[in-house]
Parts: C-alpha cells; sequence; structure tokens
C-alpha cells in the first residue's frame, strides 16, 4: 500500500484535495492531506519555511509511513522537496504538481525574479502575510465557476516568512526518484531549474491539459498521475 501524503500550495490547506482523496483511496492506497502551519484551520500556527519542512517530516514520523508519496503542489513543492531528503528510506516518490523546487540557500522568492518585489511588497503592505489572489488573477487557468469559488472562498492569507526563508538541502535534488507534472495552460514548459533536473534519470516528465490548480480542475486526471508515479515506483 502506498502512502500518499498531500500537500497543497500558497493559500491552501488539506480541504484543497477533497476531490482527489476518494480516487486514491478507491485503488487502496492511504490518503493523508495535510495543512501546513499558519493557513486554513491552522492559520494562528507562526511558520517560516523550515517549519512547513519540519510539519511533513513530524507527519510522516507521526503516523509511522513507509512506502511514501510525497505530493507537493506549487510553493509546496520547496518543503516537500526538503523533507523527502529527510525522511530516508520512508520514502517511495515525489510528485512536484506545477510546482517550485527547492535549491540549497535560495527561496521561493527567489525564483520569481520579475515578481519578488511585487511578492514582498504585498507581504510587508498585509502584515506579514501574502494575501490571497482575487477571481482575475485565476483567468485562463480551467476553472469552472464553481470550482473557482471554492478556491477562493477555502483560500486564507499565507505567511509571509515561508516565501523569503531559504531552503536547506544535503544533496543534490536529482538524486530523489521524482515526477513533475506541468499544468500546460499555466505555462507551456518547465522552468529552467526543473529542465535541468529532469536530465536525471530518477525524474520524469508528465503534462496536464489544464491549469495551476489542477486539484481542483481535473482532479481524476491528476488522482490518475498519482497512481502512475506510485506505480512506476513499484516496478523499478
Amino acid at each position: 500500500m502506498t502512502q500518499f501524503v498531500l500537500v497543497a500550495g500558497a493559500w491552501l490547506g488539506s480541504w484543497a484535495w477533497r476531490d482527489v482523496e476518494p480516487v486514491l483511496r478507491a485503488a487502496g492506497h492511504g490518503v493523508h492531506p495535510l495543512t501546513l502551519s499558519g493557513l486554513a484551520d491552522k492559520q494562528e500556527a507562526v511558520a517560516g519555511q523550515q517549519t512547513h519542512v519540519q510539519d511533513i517530516v513530524d507527519e510522516v514520523e507521526r503516523l509511522g509511513l513507509r512506502d511514501v508519496v510525497l505530493v507537493g503542489h506549487s510553493y509546496a513543492g520547496i518543503p516537500v522537496g526538503q523533507a523527502a531528503e529527510r525522511i530516508g528510506d520512508r520514502l517511495a516518490r515525489v510528485v512536484f504538481v506545477d510546482s517550485n523546487v527547492p535549491a540549497d540557500g535560495a527561496s521561493f522568492v527567489s525564483g520569481w525574479p520579475d515578481g519578488r518585489a511585487g511578492v514582498e511588497a504585498a507581504i510587508a503592505a498585509n502584515g506579514g502575510f501574502w494575501p490571497p489572489p482575487a477571481a482575475a488573477d485565476c483567468a485562463d487557468q480551467g476553472l469552472g465557476e464553481e470550482q473557482l469559488a471554492r478556491f477562493l472562498d477555502g483560500s486564507t492569507p499565507h505567511p509571509g516568512a515561508t516565501l523569503t526563508e531559504p531552503a536547506v538541502l544535503t544533496r543534490p535534488l536529482g538524486l530523489l526518484p521524482a515526477t513533475y507534472v506541468k499544468c500546460l495552460l499555466d505555462w507551456p514548459e518547465p522552468s529552467p531549474e526543473v529542465a535541468e533536473l529532469l536530465t536525471s534519470e530518477r525524474w520524469r516528465l508528465v503534462t496536464m491539459d489544464t491549469g495551476h490548480w489542477p486539484m481542483f480542475s481535473q482532479p481524476g486526471e491528476l488522482a490518475r498521475i498519482l497512481l502512475d508515479a506510485a506505480g512506476t515506483e513499484a516496478r523499478r
């Protein structure tokens, strides 16, 4: 039995995986959606980026999970990538869903050379939090009206320190067994950092013809890709 630990990106919590979970459970796997500190039902917790890394490691260890597939969407790829190397032989595979990837000494905003100032200004103007997007920010991402409303209604401000603190890696990310899911409506090509990682024989690329939030727009297809990723690892 594979144990899926699902971590959504900025502004989101465990609730975001509602439509993905049943497909994974029906296939006989364990499913553990995780809310990171400072978000959703954990808004009162103070969080930096390493807090989020520890949230993930603690969940795996608390539940005694093995054969773990860590899934990180968007921002969450950064703490998930760090947690993956820290859980050792409990890890089966990492799946990065249209996500940022960690680089030792770099932060989330480091990967936004053109938008870094805007993100940092928004954090400063909102009490240390990155405010959730407006409907216009989600245009052309494959979201229906109900899906968009659920996303916007559930989103909470994101702790700014998690976006500006640097990642800490002890070995190259390309050594991890990984699948990268690229959502084509968001941007048709992987970032240069991801493209370089995809040259590793341990990484594979999968594309989805949808936008940046596939757990809302195409949850069934995303679940199938996650199952395939787990099966790929099992056959190796």
